[in-house]
């Protein structure tokens, strides 16, 4: 049987709310989802593009779009504290903020990871409602740098070496996770990485998928703690919320599996060269990754050096990276091209288009590997 859901992702929390485990709150899938799009400059469409794809248990995703609706004044940010300089090439010794990776403990009462959090839920995952996250966090002293605060304050996504845009889902996060259906890509007993995971959501599928170890990165902390974990820990809890179990026993059984579940997962923040240190420093023989997935991280040319050699350091000889994009970021000044040419002259991956999604903005997804395995 074939399931098809038409939604609309807008940028608004009038939305009907339902109790949600130890005190959060679930979000009725049938309404309007909070999730916004990743665009530079005043150029943005707050619509997710039309995508239908099929879905394991034979479900159908239809995004909708409007085309070129009118733009919401929400959507309408100034990215003039993201690109400060003129020069649009890539610049590898600029002198980018090198904020310290850690790794992030799981802990151990789920229950209080979800906790004031609202979930709402897609076809096969779930995720909290960023907006809320955002609303909560402004109301308490949280410890450390407040990058919600920042943002507000400074009208932007993005704040170059502050806040790097994790607290949002973007569009062509949607594009790769359509792909890795259409494609029916394996994950089952491979290690990989979600980089620059923001929500988390393609290092989730990997792990629904049967992947053997799913790392999460992102460079805020503040992400990590309150959208990425969460969003982990929502969907290794969902299918006991979904059975509804009264017995004690079996509830108690299958809290310890999920337990298990989520110790294939690691939690890491920080900049992707102090990443690579932390993780090729542990004491035990690093195992590089089978596959790397990362959407909308190439929109700052100043950053192709460090994520290139992210690339080189962690993927194994024989893995792939799968990268979305758009073909251009307005205000940026990054796009797909740019970076395909700093990849051709670096000589070290070869880059295949696997598909270009012309709805509304250009996109691309790419694959990596590497050109000389051995």
């Amino acid at each position: 049987m074939t399931f098809q859901f038409n939604f609309t992702i807008e940028d608004h929390l009038e939305n009907e709310l339902t109790p949600h485990g130890g005190g959060a709150l679930a979000l009725d899938s049938s309404k309007e989802s909070s999730v916004s799009e990743r665009e530079k400059g005043k150029h943005r469409d707050k619509k997710c593009s039309t995508e239908q794809f099929d879905l394991p248990q034979d479900h159908l995703w239809e995004h909708k779009s409007e085309g070129n609706a009118a733009l919401s004044q929400d959507t309408d940010i100034s990215l003039n504290t993201a690109n400060s300089s003129s020069n649009l090439e890539p610049r590898e010794n600029s002198q980018l903020c090198l904020r310290v990776a850690k790794e992030h403990a799981i802990p151990k009462d789920l229950k209080k990871v979800l906790e004031s959090k609202v979930i709402e839920t897609l076809p096969g995952l779930q995720h909290v409602n960023i907006s809320v996250v955002k609303t909560n966090l402004l109301k308490v002293n949280f410890p450390g740098e407040n990058i919600i605060s920042k943002s507000f304050s400074s009208h932007s996504d993005l704040i170059t070496g502050v806040y790097e845009g994790g607290l949002k889902i973007w569009e062509c996060t949607f594009d790769l996770l359509a792909y890795f259906t259409k494609a029916k890509v394996k994950f089952a007993g491979k290690k990989v990485l979600d980089l620059g995971c923001g929500s988390g959501l393609l290092g989730i599928f990997a792990f629904k998928g049967g992947a053997k170890e799913i790392h999460f990165q992102d460079y805020n902390s503040m992400v990590i703690d309150e959208v990425t974990l969460p969003n982990v820990v929502a969907n290794a809890t969902w299918e006991d919320e979904e059975n509804d179990v009264n017995e004690p026993d079996v509830k108690r059984c299958r809290k310890s599996e999920a337990t298990q579940e989520l110790c294939k997962c690691q939690f890491f923040s920080g900049e992707w060269s102090e990443f690579c240190k932390l993780v090729l420093s542990s004491e035990k023989i690093f195992e590089k990754y089978d596959l790397i997935l990362t959407s909308e991280t190439i929109y700052n040319p100043d950053y192709y050096g460090p994520l290139h050699k992210t690339f080189l350091r962690l993927l194994d000889k024989n893995g792939r990276v799968l990268l979305a994009s758009k073909a251009h970021y307005f205000g940026v000044g990054g796009g797909i091209h740019l970076f395909q040419k700093f990849v051709e002259e670096k000589n070290v991956f070869e880059t295949r288009t696997l598909e270009i999604i012309d709805e509304g903005l250009k996109r691309f997804l790419i694959e990596m590997t590497f050109k000389y395995p051995s």
